[in-house]
């Protein structure tokens, strides 16, 4: 297959980039490098089945050649990317999925869209499954990048229902590993590196939110599977495995030997107060569940960490 993929200097991206390489595909990888970086891909730059476009897809995309498939990652993922580009969030989420969707038909390529389960708000319910709409502040401070995804699902399906595009829609939870930046702003860099360096792990609120964490190799594969089949509907790929956020604080303390002390700050606003996927379509369509224990993926990113600390 001849592959683009939006974003594949990013953290998730570059790591689908790394797992069609490696099975012999040829991929093309366009970034703007805002979130992303050169770093990430490097050591595809001299492999002849690569190639690197730099672009926002914010434009117009042009792609010479046939494509098989619009793999769609590109956007700022953590909150302090959104609240620091609340715009471009918003863009690439909306003129970006139209222009990734409008090559797709022109190629006459399938369509994938990575989505969040940001689009489930705070949610009201408990695991969250596909068919839940959400419990969204879409003028909140993380309604730019909710409602984005939100509506580059909503387009996805539009064109999947009014033009046939045969499309992909995966929802993905929390997810770490090498290559997540240092500066990301998410919870598991955050504590990781704060730990390495000695300093006070922020918790906010009272530590009682909770998340589902999974490592960056089950999300990939599970994203390859959704690839093989037969399905357009969303769905959810993360982990079932639920802590609350000072429970991971302290198994970060744990894991790296960090003698840090744990602080509290105010709780962000529109911070959800549970997140927990339910996989039962996955597992169904997909024959996927994730096989990393959460312990042994942050052993293997703190790892990684070190040697960039």
């Amino acid at each position: 297959m001849r592959v683009l993929i939006t974003g594949g200097a990013g953290f998730i991206g570059s790591h689908m980039v790394d797992r069609l390489i490696a099975e012999w595909h040829q991929v093309v990888a366009m970034d703007n490098l805002v979130t992303g970086t050169i770093d990430n891909i490097q050591q595809h730059r001299s492999n002849p089945n690569f190639e690197f476009i730099f672009h926002d897809v914010s434009n117009h995309i042009h792609v010479p050649g046939k494509l098989d498939w619009v793999l769609h990652f590109a956007s700022p993922a953590s909150p302090m990317d959104y609240l620091q580009l609340p715009i471009q969030t918003l863009k690439v989420g909306a003129m970006g999925t139209h222009n990734a969707l409008g090559l797709s038909i022109a190629k006459r390529a399938k369509f994938l869209l990575t989505s969040t389960s940001e689009v489930y708000g705070d949610p009201l319910i408990h695991p969250q499954h596909e068919e839940y709409y959400g419990n969204v502040n879409p003028i909140g401070p993380r309604g730019v990048y909710d409602e984005a995804k939100r509506y580059a699902e909503a387009l996805a399906m539009a064109y999947h229902n009014g033009h046939g595009l045969d499309v992909r829609i995966v929802r993905i939870f929390n997810t770490f590993g090498p290559r997540n930046r240092i500066n990301d702003g998410r919870v598991v860099p955050t504590f990781i590196n704060q730990a390495l360096r000695g300093e006070p792990l922020t918790v906010f609120g009272e530590g009682q939110q909770t998340r589902s964490f999974q490592y960056i190799d089950d999300l990939i594969e599970g994203i390859r599977r959704l690839m093989d089949v037969q399905f357009n509907k969303p769905v959810n790929i993360g982990n079932t495995t639920e802590m609350t956020i000072l429970e991971f604080a302290r198994l970060v303390l744990r894991l790296t030997g960090s003698k840090s002390q744990i602080v509290y700050r105010p709780l962000l606003q529109d911070d959800p107060r549970t997140r927990r996927p339910d996989i039962t379509r996955a597992m169904e369509v997909l024959g996927w569940e994730p096989r990393v224990p959460v312990e042994e993926g942050l052993k293997k990113t703190i790892d990684w960490y070190r040697t960039r600390s």
